[in-house]
């Protein structure tokens, strides 16, 4: 199944202002969009509890994640020129590369991959260690969620 990337990036358009990470679902009864962002252990919830969408406006959007079965999902915005830090997470993620380009990578135990903007997602074994690095002179934004 191809992921319409365009009806994604139009759908976007509607979220408020961020920096780095915006979250897409959130728990019952927390309305914040930035709630969830960041280390889940500095949270009162676990990441399984973030299933309810946040924002009506992104209904294409929230059914790809649905479909899919994400929790905690989040819009994560890459700076150009910043890497993460090697890390490893509780859980795997699926990635739905939405802006990038051949300078962006991740490297999953010292192996590098690419994951190109092309409708399609990824799910990536973020148990193992990792980092992301974004060498272009351009943001990268991937959705990012839990499974």
């Amino acid at each position: 199944m191809s992921i319409d990337i365009n009806k994604i990036l139009s759908e976007l358009e509607s979220l408020p202002e961020y920096d780095s990470q915006i979250m897409l679902q959130t728990v019952e009864g927390i309305n914040d969009p930035f709630y969830g962002t960041g280390r889940i252990k500095q949270l009162n919830h676990i990441e399984e509890e973030f299933t309810v969408p946040l924002f009506e406006s992104l209904s294409y959007t929230n059914s790809i994640i649905e479909m899919l079965g994400m929790h905690r999902t989040r819009l994560m915005k890459m700076k150009p020129k910043t890497c993460y830090t090697y890390h490893r997470d509780p859980s795997k993620r699926i990635h739905i590369p939405i802006i990038t380009n051949e300078k962006c990578m991740f490297i999953i135990n010292d192996e590098v991959k690419r994951y190109p903007a092309d409708g399609k997602w990824h799910l990536i074994d973020t148990t193992l260690w990792h980092t992301a690095i974004n060498a272009s002179f351009e943001e990268r934004i991937h959705i990012v969620g839990c499974i």
